[in-house]
């Protein structure tokens, strides 16, 4: 007996040693934990199911232990397929079971599963990987079998054990294969709400809204008050475009549950998604009366207030909240936020500076740069960023963003455009560098430069609406390719049709076609949605040309003011207006 005390010692520090493997596989493949072997306490009753181990088997784990910690894991499956067979405990066929999934070798984790569960019959993590077996190998069948054997054996966690099995087999483009298993388990288990619910999920992650929405109707048939179903309910309409029945159903969802939140709150994101931002106003004034201690939603609410430009009641909301740890950095973030709406740039800056929470200090740092630089605060602003590119070398490529924004506030175009192609050296398909670097191209006449990159980007991303725009524009210089302008501008006015910068853009060209009347219906739909110097001075000329002067100097005179040294004005007021403004 000494001896075989001192080998269950040994194989206890061999088995510890090996919890470790040199790559962590899925939590579906996850090897098993160490077994703890046990003495018997007696030897008697020679009937009884053998745990004690023998020696020769004690050597043959340890040789399956080494086997594992070196990558041998043939040897080591074979060692515990052949320990499991001659010592009745069912955690030898389990190791071997996950030992033969990591491997990927279908037949020999049948043959584990197949002794583990005829050791254990009820053990649900034998029938998880007998079903995820089966579903990999294409074996409805046998996949069904497990699945209803693991909801029979483990109901409350067979929702768990779906989404673990979605989540593997997604992964491997068997999603479909899942979906109609469960079409087999929900026809023997008609009453089982959650085959349905996972089954209008599959649907979902296969873009089959539909069908998403029949299954979900399918769990709720069966189980009415179910909130995760009403939820997900709610969530297809969403996705389906259909926002007005997503409202209906979580408006009768909270009536009936007015004690269940999660209703209310995903009633206010869809309408916050609607943009009926005072509904959604009145949604979350109704949670925090009902919990004033719910901060997320006081949170929420304050950012509903913003966009109603009722920076008032929002202040007041973020001022409470600074009495709170856990939401002092948010708050102090938009409370900086509102200053700088305000143009009150010192206080701005006060309240960004007061962010020390890791996952906003660089959010508020940018804020700050970017609010330096409208003030045309340069050199500040090169100081902060110079911080913030030493405190998060990850966010590099933001930085490099804005340090060429930076130099092109400066007229540092030259400097921008190679600090942008230095970038692209490392990351040449990047699209925000390509975009930016032609931007700054276009400022040195590199036209050559301008067009490549935006061709690359749409070449990549043929429905960017943005680069389609910049490269219009870029061509209506060009009057033998206005025609090729008017396709690119056309296909951005499709993708965003009410787009202030785009209207401008086609505007601008049906300007340049002599198409006047036309040119100032764009322009003046491009002004309304946003004033903007370039805009106002487009508009400005085409009213010039119709003649129809008093507007044009109304348009620019309105314009000039809050941006007098904007380039286009300026070159609108010394070819029109002669220097009489």
């Amino acid at each position: 007996m000494l001896m075989i005390r001192l080998l269950s010692v040994i194989i206890l520090v061999f088995l510890n040693g090996c919890a470790n493997s040199p790559e962590k596989p899925s939590e579906q493949e996850e090897v098993v934990e160490p077994v703890k072997i046990v003495e018997p306490k007696e030897k008697t009753q020679q009937n009884d199911v053998k745990t004690a181990i023998d020696p020769d088997v004690m050597y043959m784990l340890m040789a399956a232990e080494l086997a594992g910690q070196r990558g041998q894991y043939a040897v080591a499956l074979e060692g515990y397929m052949e320990a499991a067979k001659r010592v009745k405990d069912p955690r030898f066929a389990e190791r071997a079971a996950k030992i033969a999934m990591y491997m990927k070798d279908s037949n020999k984790t049948d043959e584990a599963v197949s002794l583990w569960l005829k050791q254990d019959p009820k053990d649900p993590a034998a029938r998880k990987i007998a079903a995820l077996s089966a579903l990999r190998a294409g074996n409805k069948q046998g996949a069904v079998d497990h699945l209803t054997a693991l909801l029979k054996v483990d109901p409350a966690g067979f929702e768990k054990t779906a989404f673990e099995l979605a989540s593997v087999l997604q992964r491997e483009g068997k999603s479909d294969f899942f979906y109609e298993a469960l079409d087999n388990l929900g026809q023997k288990n008609p009453n089982q709400a959650v085959i349905f619910y996972v089954q209008s999920l599959l649907a979902m992650e296969m873009k089959n809204n539909l069908l998403a929405e029949k299954k979900v109707q399918q769990a709720l048939n069966v189980q009415p008050d179910w909130d995760k179903a009403l939820v997900l309910q709610a969530q297809i309409a969403v996705f389906s475009g259909d926002l007005n029945k997503a409202k209906t159903l979580l408006r009768n969802a909270s009536l009936k549950y007015p004690e269940n939140d999660k209703f209310k709150k995903l009633l206010a994101q869809v309408l916050i998604k609607a943009s009926e931002y005072e509904a959604a106003s009145e949604v979350y004034q109704s949670i925090v009366l009902a919990n004033p201690k719910d901060a997320e939603s006081q949170i929420a609410l304050a950012l509903v207030y913003l966009q109603l430009n009722n920076d008032g009641k929002a202040e007041d909301i973020f001022k409470q909240l600074l009495d709170q740890p856990e939401w002092q950095n948010q708050a102090s973030f938009y409370l900086g936020k509102i200053e700088e709406k305000r143009g009150h740039t010192q206080k701005a800056l006060a309240w960004f500076d007061k962010v020390n929470e890791e996952s906003l200090v660089f959010e508020s740092g940018i804020s700050a740069v970017s609010l330096l630089v409208k003030d045309k605060k340069i050199d500040e602003a090169n100081a902060r960023l110079g911080v913030l590119s030493a405190q998060f070398p990850k966010q590099k490529l933001r930085i490099i963003l804005m340090q060429a924004g930076l130099y092109g506030q400066q007229e540092q175009y030259g400097k921008a455009f190679n600090l942008l192609t230095d970038a692209l050296a490392a990351q040449p398909d990047q699209r925000d560098l390509l975009y930016t670097r032609a931007l700054m191209a276009e400022r040195i006449k590199k036209f050559d430069v301008l067009e490549s990159d935006l061709k690359k980007i749409l070449a990549k991303y043929p429905e960017d609406a943005e680069a389609l725009n910049a490269l219009g524009y870029s061509l209506l210089s060009r009057p033998d390719r206005y025609a090729e302008a008017e396709k690119y501008l056309q296909q951005a006015l499709k993708l965003q049709p009410n787009e202030a910068v785009i209207l401008d853009s086609f505007g601008w060209l049906q300007f340049k076609l002599g198409k006047i009347n036309l040119a100032l219906d764009y322009l003046e739909r491009a002004y309304a949605k946003q004033q903007e110097g370039e805009i106002a001075a487009h508009l400005a000329e085409v009213l010039w040309t119709l003649g129809k002067k008093d507007e044009a100097r109304k348009v620019f005179g309105k314009a000039i003011k809050k941006t007098p040294d904007d380039e286009y004005l300026l070159d609108f007021q010394r070819r029109l207006l002669g220097g009489e403004e």
